[in-house]
């Protein structure tokens, strides 16, 4: 796990409240009882004289204002935070795929760039049009999906995958993560923490360490040395709506089982980082049975 280094922390974080105390009244003042500026105080701003109890007082504050101001709901009917703005998150994708190309290898063999291509515009046309697809030279068996319609498939996942549904399943999870807004949501649960972060440049230098501690909450930091994993909720979210995505799309969700057949017979090797948070191949395959009579009658 990536440590933030104490000696940055100023120049990238800057102050943690600044982002919502920011936006109140200029003139007004939080007050709080028994200081001076308060009831019988002086009005000598509390900023400058509040102690620990205060400080916490107006961290919590704070931290209630955000969780206010970004209150959602996920598809599946989950309360998420979401503080950045689709434009901005969009912004984010963009910039990190950008980054993403320029430092790993693209794979233009025709008949690879066919197929892949052919299977995640048949998932995107449930969506909107315009998504970009790219196959990056990378022998993990791995692919991603960024707000702003950006697909990546690295080409190990295709040795890894005996058909075009079995690829479907994971394109269908992978776009199923940008139509829930996860990456939005793990923006915003940093930001809720580190309140003055900019996120948009962060990812426009990818080799900081603020930006490789971004290009990880994007799902994307794997080739700078930073894996974040998404939650089990999110997983879980994915793979429910990824496999209906995939039905919608004309292919077999039956395949997303073998898919994970095939995953466990590759016994020993080390998981794909797209299903890095689950505890397990079978559990996996569970939870995908439990809805695919769901997905059938699409």
């Amino acid at each position: 796990m990536l440590q933030k280094q104490p000696a940055l922390r100023n120049e990238i974080w800057g102050n943690p409240y600044d982002l919502v105390f920011s936006n109140l009244n200029p003139g007004h003042k939080l007050m709080l009882p028994g200081a001076p500026g308060g009831r019988n105080g002086t009005g000598t701003p509390p900023s400058r004289i509040m102690g620990p109890k205060s400080l916490v007082v107006r961290f919590l504050i704070a931290i209630g204002l955000l969780v206010l101001a970004g209150c959602a709901t996920s598809p599946t009917g989950r309360s998420q935070l979401m503080l950045m703005s689709d434009a901005e998150m969009e912004q984010m994708g963009v910039q990190a795929f950008s980054n993403l190309k320029q430092k790993t290898p693209v794979d233009y063999t025709p008949e690879t760039n066919r197929f892949v291509k052919c299977v995640a515009q048949a998932i995107t046309r449930e969506v909107s049009s315009g998504w970009e697809v790219v196959v990056f030279w990378d022998e993990s068996a791995n692919a991603f999906a960024l707000p702003g319609k950006k697909i990546g498939v690295n080409s190990g996942l295709l040795d890894l995958t005996d058909n075009q549904d079995q690829l479907a399943t994971v394109i269908g999870h992978e776009v199923a993560h940008v139509l829930s807004h996860h990456a939005n949501e793990r923006v915003s649960q940093e930001l809720a923490v580190e309140t003055s972060v900019n996120a948009l440049n962060a990812v426009a230098n990818p080799h900081s360490v603020a930006g490789g501690q971004m290009m990880g909450i994007l799902g994307v930091g794997a080739k700078y040395g930073i894996l974040m994993p998404y939650r089990r909720a999110h997983e879980s979210e994915a793979d429910i709506l990824g496999l209906e995505l995939m039905a919608k799309a004309g292919f077999n969700p039956l395949e997303s089982i073998q898919l994970w057949k095939n995953m466990e017979a590759e016994g020993g090797k080390e998981s794909p980082e797209f299903l890095s948070s689950h505890p397990s191949h079978r559990s996996r395959m569970d939870e995908l049975i439990e809805h695919m009579s769901t997905a059938l009658a699409l």
